[in-house]
């Protein structure tokens, strides 16, 4: 199986029971996405895996995105979890025979599941089970071995900068094989909320080379 299937699955299987025993209130609680509740993320989530099901992916821009949302706010929240929780499977196989075209959206969900853990302050939100393919798909995508889902918000960011790493004593290159222009030294939450575009604590990384928002590769 793909590592991005692997991925999702894996955050099908952490997310569910945490959601479960969600307090209602919980599911209007504010987001690092702007704008979004807990509840607008898990539909964002379910859409996206509806339309890889469906075959029916759009560009998954800010106005695609948010269209799907608008629709499901008004549904009842067990609808929203059913659709979220029925599409896990059925959409991990077809990213697993998508061949890389789809891998954004496995890394994508479970990003998102982070920003549903630290929403709710769950603990290590960004470094829950599945961290390490994360970290790797991350770096892939970084050198642009992925095909784009759509044209925007899953697009390979096309001006990656070409750092050395070290991230909690991994050591690498991110952006590709280039020479290195700068280096990135954090943590490894801090390096999966940097390259997701996630508001990291600035007092934990040490980045030359580069700004911030050159190593977001979510556009």
């Amino acid at each position: 199986m793909r590592p991005a299937a692997h991925l999702l699955l894996i955050e099908a299987g952490a997310i569910r029971p945490i959601l479960e025993a969600l307090d209602p209130a919980g599911f209007d609680a504010p987001t690092v996405c702007t704008g979004w509740s807990v509840r607008d993320v898990l539909g964002h989530c379910g859409a996206a895996l509806t339309r890889v099901i469906a075959d029916d992916v759009h560009g998954f821009s800010p106005q695609d995105n948010e269209a799907d949302v608008a629709h499901r706010r008004l549904w009842p929240i067990d609808r929203v979890l059913q659709e979220l929780f029925a599409g896990y499977e059925s959409a991990a196989s077809e990213i697993d025979t998508a061949g890389g075209r789809l891998d954004g959206i496995g890394l994508g969900e479970w990003v998102h599941g982070g920003d549903v853990r630290a929403a709710i302050a769950a603990p290590n939100p960004y470094t829950s089970e599945g961290v390490d393919l994360a970290f790797d798909l991350l770096v892939e995508r970084s050198a642009g071995r992925h095909t784009p889902v759509g044209q925007t918000s899953q697009t390979v960011v096309t001006h990656t900068p070409v750092l050395d790493f070290v991230v909690d004593g991994r050591t690498g290159r991110f952006g590709g094989d280039g020479d290195p222009t700068g280096q990135l030294t954090t943590d490894l939450e801090t390096f999966i909320r940097l390259c997701s575009g996630r508001r990291p604590d600035a007092q934990r990384y040490d980045l030359t080379g580069a700004a911030p928002e050159d190593v977001a590769l979510f556009a």
